[in-house]
């Protein structure tokens, strides 16, 4: 587990889709059902929680998915498309923005 510096503020990366990619997101994903309806729906819920967090001090970053990219992702490490891999590949994506090696 890393350790938190108490200078460095925790990242909390949100997975963050266009409509178009998330139209594309409902298409391949496992776990459909637990999506919003509409992408008007799913945006308006991520920008309330993005704002709940932030009020509560977090620092957030929203991560814009490809999903295609996702895809690709997933399956080269043998998982399947759904909410706790979408979370693993934004981790991912911020610790190599970040220049962190990967887990």
């Amino acid at each position: 587990m890393p350790k938190h510096s108490p200078n460095r503020t925790m990242v909390l990366g949100v997975a963050w889709f266009d409509r178009g990619q998330w139209q594309r997101l409902t298409e391949v994903v496992e776990d459909r059902t637990e999506l919003d309806d509409t992408f008007e729906q799913w945006e308006t819920h991520a920008l309330d929680a993005v704002r709940t967090m932030e009020r509560q001090g977090q620092r957030v970053d929203k991560v814009y998915v490809d999903v295609d990219a996702l895809v690709s992702w997933c399956k080269a490490k043998g998982l399947p498309i759904n909410g706790k891999s979408r979370a693993q590949y934004v981790s991912s994506v911020l610790r190599q923005r970040d220049g962190k090696a990967e887990a």
